[in-house]
């Protein structure tokens, strides 16, 4: 570990012979670069002819940098949440993605944390390298208040897909509702996944998003660079991360295409919506909630572990 500046702003660099990744804390905790080091191979957008700089509290996330990894936390549409006998306003893409968080270096991890403002939490990720091409983010979600407060957490990486790239899901998946058509699909409607999961990286204008519905039967997910043979996959515990989607930006938000892989807990992208649902995760006073996703890198044949 060591520190850095990242486009002017402070960094903290994890490295080892494989893999390098570099955050951001006050610029939401972001994930700024992860960098398959054998084949140079850059995964995530850096913010290109967009600023990076530290978010507004409250802003719509499509006018910040629309780059790297953010976490949407603990909503990722704008809306309401009953807390103790108060309904308070939640923010698009949720809050710790728009707030700067403190940082140490423990060890062989970097701790990372932020503390809640509409709601009293605190959202701590540790991000640990593993032996080669592979690290970790562990997550703590802790209620700092003194009545239970429910969230909804989704991982959204913005990921390149500057070659032709497919989606990996395992073959238990094989139909994906549709939640967001954009200029080309139906919302509600349910596609087979091999319809969707080979994207291209000419722009169109148009992005969609899809949920495999309900809890996932499988907890990995991936892409693959079909011209480089670069991959990356994404391991997620089922039984605290059960639900899973993808957001495919062609050039709806982003001036570049990206694909958002988003590993999550509450379905769908609304807090209350999840509320009402049944899928939030409620925390007691004093109580935390724990998660963990490990992802690993390479090129040429891969294999879901």
């Amino acid at each position: 570990m060591r520190e850095e500046t990242y486009k002017g702003l402070r960094a903290v660099a994890a490295e080892n012979e494989d893999v390098q990744a570099i955050v951001v804390p006050e610029a939401g905790g972001k994930l700024v670069s992860l960098r398959y080091k054998p084949t140079g191979k850059e995964w995530l957008l850096d913010s290109g002819s967009r600023p990076l700089r530290p978010p507004v509290y409250g802003s719509t996330f499509t006018d910040g940098d629309m780059s790297g990894w953010d976490e949407c936390f603990p909503t990722i549409d704008r809306c309401q949440a009953d807390i103790g006998e108060e309904r308070v306003a939640l923010p698009d893409h949720g809050e710790a993605w728009s707030l700067p968080w403190s940082w140490a270096i423990q060890g062989n991890g970097l701790v990372c944390s932020v503390e809640g403002v509409a709601l009293p939490y605190r959202l701590t990720r540790t991000l640990t390298l593993g032996h080669g091409a592979s690290l970790s983010l562990s997550y703590e979600a802790t209620n700092t208040g003194k009545v239970p407060v429910p969230f909804l957490w989704a991982a959204h990486p913005q990921f390149r897909a500057d070659e032709p790239t497919r989606i990996l899901l395992p073959e238990a998946m094989p139909e994906l509702l549709c939640v967001h058509g954009g200029q080309s699909l139906a919302t509600g409607r349910t596609y087979r996944a091999a319809e969707i999961v080979r994207v291209k990286p000419e722009l169109t204008g148009d992005g969609t998003k899809f949920y495999y519905p309900g809890t996932v039967p499988e907890g990995w997910s991936g892409l693959y660079g079909e011209d480089s043979g670069n991959y990356l996959l994404i391991y997620a515990p089922v039984e605290s991360v059960p639900h899973w989607g993808v957001w495919i930006d062609r050039g709806a938000c982003n001036d570049r295409t990206a694909i958002a892989l988003e590993p999550g807990i509450g379905y769908y992208d609304s807090l209350e919506r999840a509320v009402a649902n049944g899928t939030a995760v409620t925390l007691g006073p004093g109580k935390s909630y724990r998660w963990r996703l490990d992802l690993k890198l390479g090129s040429g044949e891969w294999r879901a572990a």
